[in-house]
């Protein structure tokens, strides 16, 4: 029998008569069914929000924080299942949904330790001048499949720690952990004050165009970004929008090939290559191509491509069959073009569940479609450099911005390279480190705004300036 899952609207779990499957990408099976919210639902939850508003922007910070510890403390206590049911719906071995549900937990504790403190503007003798930040209101969250829990509660947590309502859509691919977290939390936080509910895409622009929600939080591809930023304009609605990116590692000549050869295929593999920070494009120096590129290609092939849910298995299946297709398309262009595959090539559309094997290219042209577009899947293009100069060009030949990294001996040569990167993050010699504390966003069209850290959390407040005449001063 196929579990039924529900919405959590106003602190109660809800249902509707059209319900949506939930597909395992492993298998194709249907393993669970959830809510197909409409507009009613929406308003319902956006009301719900709207309401709780009025009370929980004048909760005490101690009380919020409270309650997302309670959050926290739900998704940890339940790991175990959680873990299972996320490699289930997303695809992503076991020991990284675990990853992925216990970081949820730590990064929930983290965040709630935040606190933007009222900076003063001028104390004289005339006046008092202080800005204060003040809650946006309510917030529409839309998160994506590939990190369905963590991106929730990247958007559910600073809402909540800053004064915000939230009403939360998840992914139609990946609802199901999420709306367990739901249940778990249903009587640990104020009605209203997280709402979370499910329907398939038309549900987004409606989030996005609803006239009682203040301020949109997206993570996804810049195409629907920009979408986004399209629908949010017509009510002048905050946004911070977290979206593709076409990453590039640059490995420079005095790296060991030794050492990181593995960093380097897990920076690309890790989710099956499904990770909007994952590097996309490996740029190593000529000095060092041959030995490095033979060392990832053996690593390589040691790595087993299988169903999450069993053991000895590193690289999942992609999510959905939308993304598949895509990922395979790319590497049907790569082989009609003549491109040379170090590992894989080979597909196979008609089997049972969405696996692609992993595919590393070997230096492919700059304008071949697998450098030059974000690929979200299990293949990595590795090319050759000669020059530092040459390669930052290249590094930041690019639409995108979201994220980089630099392999090298010297510490402080990464760190001037990094410098010139027009990247957000940029790691030296190691990769997808995210820091609560440390703001995340992206350059160019990789986003608008950023997550984590006071800058993250300033994202749901307004300013506001408090000027205050002192009685001693003549007017």
């Amino acid at each position: 029998m196929v579990t039924q899952y529900k919405n959590l609207i106003n602190g109660e779990m809800i249902s509707t008569t059209d319900m949506l499957d939930v597909v395992n990408p492993a298998n194709e099976e249907v393993i669970g069914q959830v809510p197909a919210c409409g507009q009613a639902e929406l308003d319902q939850a956006v009301a719900a929000a709207r309401a709780a508003f009025k009370t929980w922007k004048k909760t005490p910070l101690e009380e919020r924080r409270a309650a997302i510890m309670a959050i926290s403390g739900a998704i940890k206590e339940n790991a175990d299942e959680l873990f299972r049911l996320l490699t289930s719906e997303q695809g992503k071995p076991h020991q990284q949904a675990k990853g992925e549900i216990y970081g949820a937990a730590a990064i929930s504790a983290a965040q709630s330790t935040l606190e933007l403190e009222d900076e003063i503007n001028e104390d004289s003798d005339a006046r008092l001048s202080r800005t204060r930040r003040v809650p946006v209101g309510v917030v529409g969250g839309i998160v994506p499949w590939n990190f369905p829990v963590m991106m929730a509660i990247q958007k559910i947590v600073p809402a909540m720690l800053s004064g915000c309502t939230i009403v939360l859509k998840t992914s139609p691919f990946t609802p199901l952990t999420t709306l367990r977290i739901a249940e778990l939390i249903a009587d640990k936080v104020p009605a209203g004050v997280v709402n979370i509910i499910t329907g398939n895409d038309d549900l987004g622009p409606m989030i996005t165009s609803h006239p009682d929600i203040d301020k949109i939080t997206f993570t996804g591809s810049t195409a629907t970004g920009k979408k986004i930023m399209e629908g949010a304009s017509a009510d002048l609605k905050r946004i911070t929008l977290e979206l593709g990116g076409n990453d590039a590692s640059i490995v420079m000549p005095d790296a060991d090939p030794k050492k990181v050869a593995e960093q380097l295929f897990w920076s690309s593999f890790q989710n099956a290559g499904q990770v909007c920070i994952a590097a996309k494009r490996i740029y190593i120096h000529e000095d060092i191509y041959d030995e490095l590129s033979a060392a990832i290609a053996e690593y390589a092939s040691q790595v087993k491509v299988g169903d999450g849910a069993q053991q000895g298995t590193g690289v999942g299946p992609i999510q959905n069959k939308k993304q598949f297709d895509r990922v395979v398309e790319l590497i049907e262009d790569a082989k009609d073009n003549g491109y040379k595959f170090l590992v894989g090539g080979e597909t196979d559309p008609s089997g049972s569940g969405y696996y692609v094997p992993i595919t590393i290219l070997d230096n492919p042209p700059e304008d071949a479609r697998i450098v030059a577009e974000e690929q979200f899947g299990p293949v990595m293009p590795l090319m050759k450099f000669s020059s530092e100069e040459e390669v930052i060009e290249r590094a930041n030949n690019s639409e995108y911005g979201l994220a980089g990294a630099v392999w090298t001996a010297d510490a402080e040569k990464g760190v001037e390279i990094a410098e010139q990167l027009e990247t957000g993050t940029v790691w030296v010699n190691e990769f997808m480190h995210l820091s609560p504390f440390a703001p995340f966003g992206g350059h160019k069209q990789s986003g608008f705004g950023a997550e984590y850290g006071k800058e993250g959390l300033k994202e749901f407040t307004y300013p506001q300036v408090i000027t205050v005449k002192k009685d001693n001063v003549p007017a």
